[in-house]
């Protein structure tokens, strides 16, 4: 099954518009980031890094600030914007200063067929790729187009935030192959039952 359209809890989902919201989607229908081999594989299938990049490197403590980070932007994407109030100051100061890491060096190289290919100039260190996802989440929250643009899934128990971008902004689901093939289910079984 392609990614972004399993209902399986452990695969990962790539169809909220934003990666930062992606890392949030990482805790439905349950824990997806339940292992270090997890984290390594939501890194690389979000594109935070190009396919095929080392990160043999990566220990339980980037679990630790990888959720971390999860929370503080679930709490400020899902959360009003008080800016006094102290636990939304608490998540967004620590956002904020996980955006002040670098993110990774990107470079262009040339790939097996000539054309060129994107590569980092070494192993990611963890505190650059939490500095690449919390600038995410700093540009989301500071773009009133894109804030404006946020959704709730009006999916049944689904609570993944997602960017709205269809015309119209008439987007219902997280995704229409998971919640909206559930409600298009539920509907027919409800005008099914009603009919008998």
């Amino acid at each position: 099954m392609a990614l972004g359209t399993a209902t399986d809890p452990y695969e990962l989902r790539f169809d909220t518009g934003r990666i930062s919201l992606d890392l949030i989607a990482t805790t439905h229908p349950a824990e997806r980031l339940d292992s270090v081999d997890a984290l390594r594989a939501w890194i690389t299938g979000s594109g935070l890094v190009p396919p095929g990049t080392p990160l043999a490197h990566a220990d339980p403590s980037w679990l630790t600030g990888f959720r971390e980070l999860r929370g503080e932007t679930a709490r400020l994407v899902r959360g009003r914007p008080v800016p006094h109030s102290h636990p939304y100051a608490l998540a967004l100061a620590r956002v904020n200063e996980l955006a002040l890491a670098a993110p990774p060096a990107p470079r262009a190289v040339p790939g097996e067929d000539g054309t060129l290919v994107r590569e980092l100039t070494g192993p990611p260190r963890c505190a650059a790729l939490l500095g690449a996802l919390a600038r995410d989440v700093v540009e989301l929250l500071t773009d009133p187009v894109a804030r404006a643009s946020l959704r709730q899934c009006a999916g049944d128990n689904c609570p993944i935030v997602y960017v709205d971008t269809s015309r119209g902004r008439r987007r219902r689901w997280c995704s229409s192959e998971v919640c909206g093939n559930r409600e298009r289910v539920a509907r027919h079984r409800r005008r099914v039952a009603l009919s008998r």
